[in-house]
C-alpha cells in the first residue's frame, strides 16, 4: 500500500474557554476521499483550518511525505499543496471566472493584464475537469453549483495535491450533487486526495472510500466503507442512540388559520401566493432552488417589499412593511444566512439570545434588566443543548450548528405564535437536526404555527402535516401530508408555469 501523504499526530487546538481540538490523529492517502464526520462542535472545520494554515496548532504534528511541515498562513498550505473551499464560498462577484481562478497571479504582457492568455488558462483547467463553463462569464451570473466549481478549478491551479471540502452539498439541488460527485471521482483517478466533510448521512457511503469519526474535539475511529454502516457512523459520532421516528401531530380541521396570505406578489419573483396556516400546524414548504420559497418568507417578514396581496394574522388583516411590524404581529423569522440575518458573531450568546426581546428587557429609563436575560438565555442554552463554555463567549467562536441554535432560542425568548423556519437543518449534524425536529413538534404541540422550509424531501415529509410546493414564483400544488411522496413533490416542483398554462388550455 502507498505510504500517507499527510499524518497529523497529538494536534491540539484552543480558543478561549475551549479546547477544540485534543490530541487529534488523522492520516490521508493519495487518491483517497476520506470523509470526515462529527456533530457541530466536534472539531472537523478546526481540523481542516489547522491544516490548510487558516489557524495555527498549538502543539501535534503534521507530516507531509513523512516530513514535519509548517503552515503558518494559506499561502503557505498552498505552497505545499494543500487547498481548502470553504463552506461560505470566497469569489468576487463582480469578476470572470478566470479573474477569480488567477487573481494575485494573472499573466502579464509587460506591465499591462494579458486577458487572452488568462483566459486560455481557465479554460485548460476547466477543459481537464470536464466543466463547461466560460472563463470570460462574470461570477455573479453563475449558479453556486457553477461556483463552486469556479473554487475546485482555483484550488487545483495551486497545484494541490490535498483538496479539502467543507460541506460542499449544503447548497446544491440532486444534480448539482451528482455532477460534483463526478469531479471528484475524476480528481481522485488524478491521484488528487480529497478530505471532505458533509453532515448529509446518505453521500457518505457514495463517495468516501474511509470515514474518520470525531466527537468532542477528539479522534474516535476510521472505519473503511465497506467495513461498516450508518448506524455504527452514527452511533459513533453521538455516542448515543438516535431516534428517527418524531411523534406526529394530529391536526383537526377546526383549528384556527393564524396567517393567512392572499394574492402576495413581488415583481417577477413571486407570483400570485395564496395559503393558510393553522395552529399548531407545521407547513412545509418544498421546491427547488430559486422556486421563490425563501422570497416569499421574507416579504411576509417585511425584509422585502410586495407590489400587491394581503396579509391576515389571526382573523386580522394587518400591514407588515418592515420586520419589526412582522414581530410585533408575533411572527419570527430564522433565515437560511444567519450569519447575515440571524446573529450578530462579534457579540455573545446572553445578547443576541435577547436581541429580538429588548424591549421586554428593557426597565425604567433604559436600564437593562440583565439578570432576567441571562435567566431566559441559560434556560434556552439548555433546553436546545447549546455547546458555549459561558453565556458570554462570542458566537464567532461557536460551530455553525450551536450558531443556529442561538438563532432558534432568540425567537423562543421573543415567544412568537408564527414561527418562519428557512432550511432550520442546513450545515447542522445528524443528532443536533433530531433536537430541531423534537423542537418543531414541541412547538407545534404548544400551539405555534410553523412555516418550514427545507429543500431536503425527507425533512419535508417527515415533519410536515401539509406541504406547500413552489416553482418559478408560484404555489404549483398542495399536498397533505398522509398523501405526499417524493415523486408527488418533484412533479409539482418541476412544474413550469409554462406547462400549468398549456394544461390549463387543453
Amino acid at each position: 500500500m502507498a505510504e500517507p501523504l499527510i499524518v497529523v499526530k497529538n494536534l491540539n487546538k484552543s480558543f478561549p474557554g475551549v479546547h477544540a481540538l485534543k490530541d487529534v490523529q488523522f492520516d490521508l492517502y493519495p487518491g483517497e476521499v476520506h470523509t470526515l464526520v462529527g456533530e457541530n462542535g466536534a472539531g472537523k472545520s478546526t481540523l481542516m483550518k489547522v491544516l490548510s494554515g487558516v489557524y495555527q496548532k498549538d502543539s501535534g504534528e503534521v507530516l507531509l511525505d513523512g516530513k514535519p511541515v509548517s503552515m503558518p498562513n494559506p499561502k503557505a498550505a498552498q505552497r505545499l499543496g494543500i487547498s481548502i473551499i470553504h463552506q461560505e464560498l470566497n469569489l468576487m462577484n463582480h469578476l470572470t471566472a478566470a479573474q477569480n481562478i488567477f487573481i494575485g497571479r494573472e499573466p502579464k504582457k509587460g506591465p499591462f493584464l494579458d486577458e487572452k492568455a488568462l483566459n486560455k488558462k481557465a479554460s485548460d483547467l476547466f477543459a481537464m475537469l470536464k466543466m463547461d463553463i466560460d472563463p470570460r462569464v462574470k461570477i455573479r451570473e453563475l449558479t453556486i453549483a457553477k461556483q463552486q466549481m469556479v473554487e475546485i478549478v482555483k484550488a487545483l491551479s495551486y497545484d494541490a495535491r490535498v483538496l479539502i471540502m467543507d460541506e460542499p452539498t449544503a447548497a446544491l439541488n440532486d444534480a448539482e450533487i451528482e455532477e460534483l460527485f463526478a469531479i471528484i471521482r475524476d480528481l481522485r483517478s488524478k491521484s488528487v486526495a480529497i478530505i471532505y466533510i458533509s453532515h448529509r448521512m446518505d453521500e457518505l457511503f457514495r463517495i468516501s472510500d474511509r470515514i474518520t469519526v470525531m466527537r468532542d474535539g477528539q479522534y474516535v475511529d476510521t472505519l473503511k466503507i465497506g467495513d461498516t454502516n450508518l448506524d455504527r457512523v452514527i452511533s459513533l459520532m453521538v455516542g448515543r442512540t438516535i431516534d428517527a421516528s418524531v411523534p406526529q401531530i394530529d391536526l383537526s380541521a377546526n383549528k384556527p388559520v393564524m396567517l393567512k396570505v392572499k394574492g402576495l406578489s413581488q415583481g417577477n419573483v413571486l407570483k400570485n401566493i395564496n395559503f393558510e396556516a393553522k395552529k399548531g400546524e407545521i407547513l412545509g414548504f418544498a421546491g427547488l432552488m430559486g422556486a421563490g420559497r425563501t422570497e416569499a418568507a421574507r416579504a411576509i417578514f417585511g425584509a422585502d417589499p410586495i407590489n400587491a396581496g394581503e396579509i391576515w394574522v389571526n382573523g386580522r388583516k394587518v400591514i407588515i412593511r418592515r420586520p419589526v411590524d412582522a414581530v410585533r404581529h408575533g411572527i419570527g423569522y430564522l433565515s437560511e444566512d444567519r450569519k447575515r440575518f440571524g446573529v450578530a458573531i462579534s457579540m455573545d450568546v446572553e445578547m443576541n439570545s435577547a436581541m429580538a426581546s429588548m424591549p421586554r428587557f428593557t426597565g425604567f429609563a433604559g436600564f437593562v434588566k440583565n439578570k432576567e436575560i441571562r435567566k431566559a438565555a441559560m434556560e434556552n442554552v439548555k433546553k436546545l443543548s447549546i455547546k458555549t463554555p459561558s453565556l458570554q463567549q462570542k458566537l464567532k467562536f461557536l460551530s455553525g450548528g450551536n450558531q443556529q441554535k442561538v438563532v432558534v432560542a432568540k425567537w423562543l425568548i421573543r415567544n412568537c405564535d408564527i414561527l418562519i423556519f428557512d432550511e432550520p437543518t442546513r450545515g447542522i449534524d445528524i443528532g443536533a437536526k433530531q433536537e430541531i425536529y423534537t423542537l418543531l413538534n414541541e412547538l407545534a404541540l404548544a400551539g405555534k404555527t410553523i412555516i418550514m422550509i427545507s429543500s431536503e424531501l425527507p425533512e419535508i415529509l417527515r415533519l410536515s402535516h401539509r406541504i406547500v410546493v413552489m416553482c418559478e414564483g408560484r404555489i404549483t400544488g398542495e399536498l397533505a401530508a398522509s398523501e405526499a411522496t417524493q415523486e408527488k413533490i418533484m412533479k409539482l416542483a418541476t412544474q413550469r408555469e409554462t406547462m400549468v398554462k398549456a394544461q390549463a388550455n387543453q
